[in-house]
């Protein structure tokens, strides 16, 4: 099995989450795949930053769908490091990443980026939000998608097949037999989340996914090894 590490933001537990310096990081770590999160700014640029407000990670205040992109480049998102836009981050690194997307507005942005740089084999993106998820399916033919799972039950299966999600993402702590015995029947991959503990590596392996989302780059070098 392939099974695969996914860098959250990064390596956000030992570096800024969604900077350059935790994505090069996440890459040197050799992580399989690098995790970011996506947000317009006021004027339409593609942000990556995980809330929808600056307040959590950088020194400044506000949602950055009310700020320019040069009013948030003004600010430190954590050890001098800037606030990237997705753009900058397909160059900063080669690793295939994982996008994820909190709305249909997001989604049509990013769709322009990924045709325009023809990002399909690069690229997933993932969801919470099964319409976010449509969307980009619909204005990008080929594009590999993710449904994600905070609270679920086996409805996230059949949400997943509706939008024409290959993958469910879910939340660990919650993921049960039951869950991955569907999305298998769905032939849907699963990947868990977020896997920071041998407890919660040992359960992903007993599960057979597909892979784990981790904050930490050293998940890559225990995984090998854990049955």
């Amino acid at each position: 099995m392939n099974f695969l590490t996914i860098g959250h933001r990064g390596v956000m537990g030992v570096e800024p989450e969604n900077t350059l310096r935790s994505f090069v990081a996440a890459q040197q770590a050799g992580l399989d795949v690098i995790e970011l999160d996506l947000h317009l700014s006021k004027d339409g640029a593609l942000v990556v930053m995980h809330d929808s407000d600056v307040d959590r990670t950088t020194d400044g205040t506000g949602a950055i769908a009310d700020k320019t992109l040069e009013e948030l480049r003004a600010l430190d998102a954590g050890r001098g490091e800037r606030v990237p836009v997705f753009e900058e981050v397909l160059d900063a690194v080669k690793a295939p990443l994982q996008a994820e997307i909190k709305d249909v507005q997001a989604a049509r942005a990013l769709a322009e980026v990924m045709l325009d740089r023809d990002l399909v084999p690069r690229v997933e993106v993932s969801s919470f939000h099964d319409e976010a998820v449509a969307e980009i399916a619909r204005l990008v033919p080929g594009v590999r998608t993710a449904l994600v799972g905070s609270r679920f039950g086996t409805d996230v299966v059949d949400r997943a097949v509706e939008v024409g999600a290959a993958t469910v993402c879910l939340n660990i702590r919650r993921l049960t037999l039951e869950v991955v015995e569907q999305a298998r029947k769905a032939d849907l991959r699963v990947i868990g989340w977020v896997v920071n503990t041998q407890d919660h590596l040992r359960l992903v392996r007993a599960l057979q996914l597909d892979g784990a989302t981790t904050d930490y780059p050293e998940i890559k070098r225990t995984a090998r090894f854990t049955a």
